[in-house]
């Protein structure tokens, strides 16, 4: 009697692992078409930006964070923050290490404090337009190469940007292809205006 109730247990427990298992591979395509009717996709390409002029009279502090969901991983930036001037192309590194000793493959996801600022967050290049497949053990510092939009309404002086890591499904698939880089023209500077001397 103990053993078929212990043997019935388990089977409902096979079940309901399987479920929750199968529910975690089907959050993908809904999460994938979630973002492309809301157009969260949009903050996970290349930006294409012209003519872009560099705005010397302000400064932006900008934050730095990473996360690792239920992921075996380490994840941080080589900086937590940086000033830039809006218009000014930055170039900051994340260093990410698979602790596992096989190959996974993870798709970073990007979050901005305040949530307006997004849309003035520009990314030329960036790993989390792909997803990244990371060998057994190893270790990658990856580059995010970012401006902030002149356009910044001025009442935000500071923004957060904090990436998660997601494991994705197809962890034996080649590495993906590397997402292609913006394009910047070369930025002009607005010098701030010269103070006057008396008389």
């Amino acid at each position: 009697m103990f053993f078929a109730e212990n043997k019935q247990m388990l089977s409902k427990l096979a079940v309901f692992v399987a479920v929750m298992f199968a529910f975690g591979f089907a959050l993908v395509p809904i999460y994938k078409k979630i973002c492309e009717v809301t157009g969260v996709n949009d903050f996970m390409r290349p930006e294409q930006v012209k003519n872009t002029q560099v705005d010397a009279s302000r400064t932006v502090k900008i934050e730095f964070d990473a996360n690792a969901n239920h992921l075996p991983w380490t994840f941080k930036p080589e900086v937590t923050t940086v000033t830039v001037h809006p218009g000014e192309l930055t170039t900051v590194i994340y260093e990410v290490t698979n602790t596992t000793t096989r190959d996974m493959v993870g798709q970073a996801i990007p979050s901005y404090g305040p949530t307006r600022a997004a849309e003035h967050f520009k990314k030329l290049e960036c790993f989390c337009f792909a997803k990244q497949t990371f060998a057994a053990s190893e270790t990658r510092k990856m580059p995010v190469v970012f401006m902030v939009d002149p356009q910044l309404p001025s009442d935000i002086n500071t923004i957060a940007l904090s990436y998660t890591f997601f494991e994705m499904p197809g962890g034996a698939i080649p590495a993906a292809a590397q997402a292609p880089s913006g394009n910047l023209d070369p930025p002009a500077v607005i010098s701030p205006p010269a103070a006057k001397l008396p008389g």
